[in-house]
């Protein structure tokens, strides 16, 4: 923006003529900002699109494909609201700790956050989540034929667990000696190569590693459920989000995209 200083000293025509200038571009600049707001009066950070960060490898819900794109369960869904909203879909890739803590959301990398997130009340203060649309407790994954099978047997053994998921915070909380790693990839190359005697995680995400040569021990039952996180006081983009959930549920999309991706119909289907 040019200084008063600059339209002082000018004459009085191009003055005018600057006034007028100043006045279409703040036309323009709202013409802009009404571009922003897709269907519902949802304000996005890049116009014309919903923008996600997420966090793969974390198959089902995120990984990418044999082209590289980012896919699964949470992107489907992701994918369901931009449709709703009549925008594209954009998704990140990012850290999960800088998902779970809120940075990207409030550093404006991504209008929402998808990627297994375990709705908490630690997290719940950092941003505000969607209903739940994914049950998941924790599993034990051990390489084939191993004895361990429960806490108890976990006692002095190595545990590989993702950095800031509630599945280290499980381990932790049982006392078992951990290992922290970034991503469930990074988890299960340490298994293979020995590094770690289990990996515990979320138990929807283990299953595609049982052909491997590892098998699910158990499951530890926690309650956790999953939530799509937005912004603090981000509520009409909150509001579509869980229109979107309502919907996809009521019209049998949901189901669809779970059993696709999981493999078997929803408890209860």
């Amino acid at each position: 923006m040019r200084s008063p200083r600059f339209l002082a000293a000018a004459s009085l025509a191009a003055g005018a003529a600057l006034l007028l200038s100043a006045c279409a571009s703040s036309d323009d600049s709202g013409s802009a900002g009404s571009d922003a707001t897709a269907a519902g009066g949802v304000t996005l950070l890049t116009p014309g699109t919903l923008t996600v960060c997420s966090n793969p490898p974390y198959e089902p819900f995120e990984f990418k494909d044999d082209n590289g794109d980012v896919v699964g369960l949470d992107i489907d869904i992701m994918q369901e609201v931009a449709d709703d909203l009549g925008v594209d879909l954009l998704v990140k890739v990012t850290a999960f700790e800088t998902i779970q803590s809120g940075v990207d959301l409030d550093t404006g990398s991504c209008d929402v956050v998808a990627s297994g997130i375990t709705i908490t009340d630690e997290r719940k203060a950092k941003f505000d989540f969607s209903e739940p649309y994914f049950d998941a407790d924790q599993g034990l994954l051990v390489p084939a034929g191993s004895d361990l099978s429960d806490v108890a047997s976990l006692e002095g053994k190595k545990i590989a667990v993702q950095q800031a998921t509630t599945g280290e915070t499980f381990a932790q909380d049982n006392d078992l000696q951990t290992v922290q790693f970034e991503d469930l990839g990074l988890q299960i190359q340490a298994l293979k190569t020995g590094q770690v005697d289990a990996a515990i995680n979320d138990i929807a995400v283990l299953g595609p590693f049982v052909e491997e040569g590892f098998e699910v021990a158990t499951t530890f039952p926690t309650g956790e459920q999953y939530g799509f996180g937005v912004k603090k006081g981000s509520t009409a983009l909150l509001d579509a989000i869980n229109g979107t959930l309502d919907r996809i549920r009521t019209d049998g999309t949901y189901d669809a995209i779970y059993t696709e991706r999981i493999g078997t119909a929803p408890a209860g289907e």
